[in-house]
């Protein structure tokens, strides 16, 4: 007779076993039709689960994170179903939920078309309305393997074929369709109602460039229309914030084949890449860095040494001279403990903070590379802070502080902070770990911060912390860390000499606040639109004449402002001002300074705001104080 907890507290006893949905179904008809899933003592489980002894039970719903998950797995199936019905000869392979939708591989003879995915997702809307059962089924893996085999699913043998021969292995069907799966899965495919498929994708099979290309659909699907519709929406001014569209369209970078994954900064791009630069390494004297500059390519024995060349070597670049095997770098750890370990450290030297704009380059493959946002050359706002135990949390507070003034400054006030703690392939005792896994939590407590925690997400040597900024798009960029490192120190020989004449190893945080500066100009290229706060843009105003006898006074307000320290620019082609204020519009700039007759002879200038606000004429010394009080408000109004 199984007794059945409710989150609320109240139980619910049985005489017979009972399923999830029968469960459901007593609590009252509503629930009974909402049930997508259960979950049972933590398990996420099918609606026809069968329970017979004491368990927890939470029924899982559209309004559960959890629910929205089923019904994207539940989609991907529902996908594979209408791919085997329209087209017989494709094979299915994988089909896994993602971040706000769910994808499947499929092998077949031709490159699926639009048109194909328009009949494809008409199909899916068919089979959903025909309500089919989608009913689990438990196989002997052999048995599972002949049959995939017996109706052409080549791929889908070779999967089972994986699993341990003892093992049974879960199946769910579907009308006609049967397919390989943990589950857990919607009742029926009456509740899939909302989903659309977005595009086609080559794939390699297992994700091995070795093995044949597939063609990966993807789509998403929402419990609720106007949800969809939502993403749908953000989608559209993602397309229209594209941080490759914006850059061309400013004359900001560029890419080539000739230098995969490594970006030709232009001149306006470099500036607003030095101003990104410049104000990190103000930021960073201020709090106590020192900068340091480490070499771009060292000898192999170092990287063995630090473990890379063991465990990162098919990412790094390498090289050879005069018979000696290099690497180029792809972080900077190993080259600041070779400045810590020159020359002896004393205690009262900690905590020592080496910065670095270090660049660094790795290998990644060529389909996952993606304008700024994935490169193989780039360069980190790097740092290591060497600190005895006592000193740890005080110092991850100081960089949680640090971080968030920084983020602000940006015009990032959304950070989500996520702590990843001990994996189960790891070094050092438990005794240590728990004492580093306490002192981050103090130091998150002690900065006012709330976090997620993540078992079993941390690195092999230390937990560490991540900061998540969410854009004006809501979408999270995941940038900041602060990792703890008891490992390398030992590896490379760190030691300091400790109050008591001994020697003892420093502790090592690695941190970083922006990531990648590529990758970082590129999300605020996407958040601003390109529409940056004065403080960045890289030209920040222009000043536009209205016919040639202002031509010399146009020129005397733009030195007056360069000369005052701001980057300006002047047009004094014999063009209509209409004509070269919408030209310089689209160049996205805070200001626009138009000077006539009237402005010359004033000795003022008409402003005009990014959007077409005009200000009317203004005095440049009342000018130079306006854009004084906008840049020390750093983010502005983008």
């Amino acid at each position: 007779m199984p007794n059945i907890t409710l989150p609320d507290g109240s139980i619910r006893s049985f005489d017979v076993p009972v399923t999830v949905g029968e469960v459901a179904a007593s609590i009252g008809a509503g629930l009974a039709k909402a049930a997508l899933a259960g979950r049972v003592d933590g398990r996420l489980v099918d609606t026809s689960h069968l329970i017979s002894c004491d368990v927890a039970l939470a029924i899982i719903t559209d309004r559960d994170q959890d629910g929205l998950e089923v019904i994207r797995h539940s989609t991907a199936h529902l996908l594979a179903f209408a791919v085997k019905e329209l087209f017989p000869e494709a094979q299915v392979t994988i089909g896994p939920v993602i971040e706000n939708g769910f994808y499947y591989d499929f092998a077949y003879k031709r490159p699926f078309t639009p048109e194909d995915l328009q009949k494809i997702e008409l199909r899916m809307a068919e089979l959903a309305k025909h309500d089919f059962p989608v009913q689990r089924e438990v196989w002997p893996r052999d048995k599972a393997v002949e049959f995939f085999k017996s109706i052409g699913e080549h791929y889908k043998a070779e999967i089972i074929a994986s699993i341990p021969s003892d093992e049974d292995v879960s199946l769910y069907r579907e009308g006609d369709f049967i397919d390989l799966c943990r589950g857990p899965h919607v009742p029926s495919t009456g509740k899939l109602k909302v989903f659309k498929l977005m595009k086609v994708a080559g794939a390699y099979w297992r994700g091995d460039s070795r093995n044949e290309m597939l063609q990966r659909i993807y789509g998403t699907a929402w419990a609720r229309k106007e949800d969809q519709q939502a993403y749908l929406h953000m989608l559209e001014e993602a397309e229209k914030r594209d941080h490759r569209r914006i850059g061309k369209q400013l004359d900001l970078f560029h890419l080539q084949d000739e230098a995969p994954g490594m970006v030709f900064w232009h001149p306006h791009g470099w500036t607003l890449w030095q101003r990104v630069e410049q104000y990190m390494r103000d930021v960073l004297t201020e709090a106590g860095y020192q900068e340091v500059k480490t070499p771009l390519v060292m000898d192999r024995s170092l990287w063995e040494r630090s473990g890379h060349w063991e465990n990162y070597r098919e990412n790094m670049f390498t090289t050879e001279s005069e018979k000696r095997d290099y690497a180029i770098k792809p972080m900077n750890c190993p080259g600041h403990v070779q400045i810590f370990n020159h020359g002896l450290r004393s205690y009262r030297d900690l905590p020592l903070r080496l910065a670095e704009f270090g660049s660094c380059h790795r290998n990644e493959p060529s389909g996952a590379l993606h304008g700024l946002m994935r490169v193989r050359g780039f360069v980190q706002d790097d740092a290591h802070i060497f600190c005895t135990e006592d000193q740890i949390v005080e110092e991850v507070q100081a960089f949680n502080a640090l971080l968030t003034r920084v983020y602000r400054d940006f015009g990032f006030n959304d950070v989500a902070v996520k702590l990843s703690l001990r994996p189960d392939q790891r070094a050092g005792t438990d005794a240590v770990w728990d004492k580093a896994e306490q002192g981050l939590r103090d130091a998150l407590s002690a900065s006012g911060l709330e976090w997620q925690e993540l078992p079993g997400e941390g690195a092999f040597y230390g937990p560490k912390i991540e900061y998540q900024i969410k854009d004006a798009l809501g979408r999270s960029w995941q940038c900041g860390t602060i990792q703890l490192d008891f490992v390398l120190p030992e590896r490379l020989g760190a030691e300091y000499v400790t109050e008591a004449n001994s020697r003892a190893r420093p502790v090592m945080l690695h941190r970083a606040i922006l990531g990648s500066l590529e990758r970082f100009i590129g999300i605020l290229i996407e958040n601003h639109a390109g529409n940056f706060p004065l403080w960045l843009s890289p030209v920040q105003a222009v000043v536009l004449n209205i016919s040639d006898s202002q031509a010399d006074y146009a020129r005397e307000v733009a030195n007056r402002l360069l000369q005052a320290g701001f980057r300006v620019e002047s047009d004094l082609r014999n063009e209509k001002i209409t004509y070269k204020i919408r030209e310089h519009s689209v160049r996205k700039l805070p200001y626009q300074l138009v000077v006539g007759e009237k402005e010359k002879a004033a000795g003022v200038v008409a402003v005009r705001v990014r959007g077409g606000q005009d200000l009317g004429q203004m005095s440049l010394d009342s000018l130079i104080e306006r854009w004084q009080r906008e840049v020390q408000a750093r983010a502005g109004t983008a």
